[in-house]
């Protein structure tokens, strides 16, 4: 169901960097009456707090659910599967060491809410609205939105980056990081690099706005 919204907040792949998500909703104005929010995923891995992360995402839908969209990324499908004991190498690989530290209790424990499995299990793989689509990493050239593999949504790379085509609304993504957002006719990426020292970013639009920390 498409929200109504006169503005769309949209914010690029955080990765545990608790801090910098902190800061740049503290420069947001946004109001949850009118407007939307929507993440675009990897919330977790490789930064220093992803349970805090998770949380205040958590506590943002709690109060307003109506108004915010949270998108599944790669990493929370590489941690969702570790937690069901498949793939685990995979995670561990990429950065899910220090997801599992900010999620330790007492002497060496692992402790993950089930209000935190529950969120990572009831993620959205896109939102559409009237004149863009949402998504965590891209979508296939020449296929419709109704009809992309839910691996090509979280996971694909070049064959979307390079791709011109028009998928008749623009593309709003994260996934793949860049110094400055990656600006395109048909696509936004807007994952710029966070957790590597870079800055973490949000789109405003329609008014084609970034916001950054």
């Amino acid at each position: 169901m498409i929200v109504q919204a006169e503005k769309i907040f949209a914010i690029g792949d955080i990765h545990g960097c608790l801090d910098k998500l902190k800061t740049l909703l503290g420069m947001i104005r946004i109001n949850w009456n009118r407007d939307l929010m929507v993440f675009l995923g990897d919330y977790v891995d490789r930064g220093p707090d992803s349970r805090g992360v998770i949380e205040l995402l958590i506590d943002l839908r709690e109060r307003h659910a109506e108004r915010l969209i949270c998108l599944k990324g790669n990493h929370e499908w590489m941690f969702t599967q570790f937690l069901k004991g498949e793939d685990q190498d995979l995670f561990l690989l990429n950065g899910g060491e220090k997801t599992l530290e900010s999620y330790t209790v007492g002497e060496g424990g692992i402790e993950i809410p089930q209000s935190h499995r529950d969120f990572l299990d009831h993620l959205d793989l896109y939102y559409e609205t009237d004149d863009y689509i949402f998504v965590h990493a891209g979508l296939r050239p020449y296929i419709s939105i109704s009809e992309q593999s839910p691996e090509d949504l979280i996971w694909i790379r070049s064959h979307f980056l390079e791709s011109s085509y028009d998928w008749g609304k623009r593309i709003i993504f994260g996934h793949t990081p860049f110094p400055v957002p990656f600006i395109e006719a048909n696509k936004v990426g807007i994952d710029t690099g966070a957790v590597y020292g870079g800055r973490l970013t949000c789109l405003i639009l329609p008014d084609f706005e970034f916001i950054f920390t």
